[in-house]
């Protein structure tokens, strides 16, 4: 399966959950970054660290593809 082929296909609750996780620390970190005043040494390190964890949760939360099975026996319970 091609990457692009597996981020069009929908994507599990559970990682959806993640990827929105992901999302909201990568959204912090950068305001963080971002900040227009000056920050301390320790509080820009762990941001940028939070912002680089985020992004890769989030891109690989994303590539998750939820199995054709798994699927239709999910729909069957709902």
């Amino acid at each position: 399966m091609k990457i692009i082929d597996r981020l069009k296909k929908p994507t599990p609750k559970f990682f959806r959950k993640i990827r929105n996780i992901g999302m909201a620390i990568v959204a912090s970190g950068g305001a963080i970054l971002a900040a227009p005043f000056e920050v301390p040494t320790v509080l820009f390190t762990i941001a940028s660290y939070a912002t680089v964890i985020g992004t890769v949760t989030t891109a690989i939360s994303q590539a998750v593809v939820a199995d054709e099975e798994e699927e239709q026996q999910n729909q069957k319970k709902t």
